[in-house]
């Protein structure tokens, strides 16, 4: 027994009781965030792995890594998809990317809670990534979190709409860095479409869900923005393994896959940022 303010409690009595007791939730049904793990868990995994590329060698990490199409179409290597969203090119690809994740990340992971949060980043990067793979050339290698940091703005002018907040503010965030993709060269601005795009629906799937079976419809909702991609990858791979795609492949030299087929040796021609 314990002293407390009215009198004794039993501690198991105590235990008991707080575990029918429900953790309070956030607006959208996330359990409410007090601070923000899944952000700075993601900040400080992006830092570690660009500070092992720097020891080990970007052109290695990317060759290793990095999203190049054939490599993912006719190596099996779809793993690359995600990984790619976890290399940077440079100081200040990093920098930017990292900067806006922690400004943006923070608050919706307090509105959506840190499991919803994690989902968002990660289906807007897959996004990113998907988008690249279909409409990049297949011969280029692609990196970068921006898919999933432009997933994050988007996702924070649909919760900045559902709140009836001013966005004006998020927009032209947006607008001024999607021209600066298409200016700039040398930046994948197809994967920044594909995350701002797949960001902002998964945002909606989250904060437009009705209160009544709301768990069962946000789950259900990203699990169906999780097949979208993984069927467009399939489409994508496809078209590149088809007898057209196979004609641009860069070496006419062929090697093994781990299927033991033979199949065209694929090569980068150039690294794009996303």
């Amino acid at each position: 027994m314990t002293q407390a303010a009215v009198g004794w409690h039993c501690p198991e009595c105590v235990r008991a009781a707080a575990a029918t007791v429900r953790a309070p939730q956030g607006r959208f049904g996330g359990r409410l965030a007090t601070g923000t793990p899944v952000t700075l868990l993601l900040i400080a995994a992006n830092v570690v792995i660009f500070v092992l590329t720097l020891v080990g060698g970007q052109a290695a990490a990317n060759d290793a890594a990095g999203l190049h199409p054939y490599s993912v179409a006719l190596l099996g290597e779809w793993w690359r998809l995600p990984a790619s969203m976890f290399l940077h090119t440079g100081f200040l690809h990093i920098l930017f990317n990292m900067y806006v994740l922690y400004l943006f990340g923070q608050p919706l992971e307090r509105l959506f809670g840190s499991l919803r949060f994690a989902a968002l980043y990660l289906l807007a990067g897959l996004g990113g990534a998907v988008a690249s793979y279909w409409f990049s050339d297949p011969r280029t290698v692609s990196v970068g979190a921006s898919g999933a940091i432009f997933g994050l703005m988007g996702a924070l002018a649909v919760v900045g709409r559902r709140l009836q907040y001013d966005i004006g503010t998020v927009i032209a965030v947006i607008a001024i860095n999607l021209v600066l993709g298409f200016i700039v060269t040398g930046i994948d601005w197809r994967a920044h479409l594909g995350g701002l795009v797949t960001g902002a629906v998964v945002a909606a799937v989250l904060a437009y869900a009705p209160r009544r079976g709301r768990l069962v419809v946000q789950w259900a909702g990203l699990a169906a923005i999780l097949l979208a991609l993984v069927a467009a990858t399939a489409l994508r791979t496809q078209d590149l393994r088809s007898p057209l795609g196979l004609a641009a492949v860069p070496q006419p030299v062929h090697s093994s896959s781990p299927a033991g087929d033979e199949m065209p040796a694929v090569s980068f021609s150039r690294v794009t940022a996303a």
